[in-house]
C-alpha cells in the first residue's frame, strides 16, 4: 500500500521515528531527541527539513492524510458518477469513507498501522493546534461526505446525523487503536484471535457502523407527526 509520499530518506526516517514515539508516548512526551535518536539523526537535520517540532507534526499527519483523503474522495467520485442523480446507497458512502482508513489500519508494513492508532489518540487527546490543522485538512473530504449522506438520508435531521457520524469516528478510532478491551469483557480465545484479523475486523466494524447509521431515530430528533388542525 502506497500510504507516503516520496521524500528524502533522513526525513522519512524522521516521520517514521516520530509516528512510532508519538503513538506510544503523545506529543508532549516525546522530544526531539527521542525522535532524532530513534531515527539515527541529529536536531539540525529536524530544524533542516522540518523547522519546528509542530512543522514536524503536520508534515507526519499531511503525508498520509493527503493519500487518505485522495482516496476516500475519489471512491466516492466513482459511486456519484454511477448513481447520476439519484442518492448514493448510504452503505456505500460509509465504505467508501470509512473501509479506506480500516485497510490503511491493516498496513503494519508501511506504516498505516502505526500512523492510524495515532490518529485515534489524537482524536482523544487533541493538541491545538493540531485540532484546527486536522480541521483544515478533513475540510473538503468532510463537506462532500456530509453532502451525500444528507442526500441519501433525508429522513435524518442533519443534528441527528452529526451525531451519528460523530459515534461513528469513535468506534473506527476505538476499532484501530490498538485497545485490548476484547480481553476486559471475557472474549473466549476465538474472539481473542480474530481481534487482530483486519478481514475480521472490517466485516464487523462496517456492519456495525451501518447499524448505527440506520438505526431509529430518538424521540426528541424524531420530526414531530403533522395532527390536524381544529377548525375555528
Amino acid at each position: 500500500m502506497t500510504t507516503v509520499a516520496p521524500i528524502s530518506d533522513t526525513s522519512s526516517r524522521i516521520l517514521d521515528a516520530a509516528e512510532r514515539l508519538f503513538m506510544a508516548h503523545g506529543f508532549e512526551a516525546t522530544t526531539l531527541r527521542m525522535i532524532t535518536a530513534e531515527a539515527q539523526a541529529n536536531i539540525a537535520a529536524v530544524n533542516y527539513h522540518f523547522g519546528s517540532k509542530e512543522a514536524l507534526i503536520e508534515e507526519l499527519f499531511r503525508r498520509r492524510l493527503t493519500w487518505l483523503n485522495e482516496q476516500r474522495l475519489a471512491a466516492l467520485d466513482r459511486l456519484e458518477a454511477a448513481a447520476g442523480d439519484a442518492p448514493v446507497k448510504p452503505r456505500q458512502i460509509v465504505e467508501a469513507f470509512f473501509g479506506v482508513a480500516i485497510r490503511m489500519a491493516a498496513d503494519t508494513e508501511g506504516g498505516g498501522c502505526n500512523f492510524m492508532r495515532l490518529l485515534s489518540r489524537t482524536y482523544t487527546e487533541p493538541a491545538e493546534f493540531v485540532k484546527n490543522f486536522l480541521a483544515e485538512e478533513y475540510a473538503e473530504v468532510l463537506a462532500r461526505f456530509k453532502a451525500a449522506f444528507f442526500k441519501a438520508l433525508p429522513d435524518v435531521p442533519q443534528e441527528e446525523f452529526l451525531w451519528r457520524f460523530h459515534f461513528m469516528l469513535g468506534a473506527m478510532s476505538y476499532a484501530v487503536s490498538g485497545a485490548d478491551a476484547i480481553n476486559v469483557i471475557g472474549a473466549g480465545q476465538r474472539d481473542r484471535d480474530q481481534a487482530g484479523d483486519a478481514d475480521a475486523l472490517y466485516a464487523r466494524l462496517m456492519s456495525f457502523l451501518i447499524g448505527g447509521l440506520r438505526a431509529p431515530l430518538p424521540e426528541r430528533a424524531a420530526k414531530p407527526s403533522k395532527k390536524p388542525r381544529k377548525a375555528a
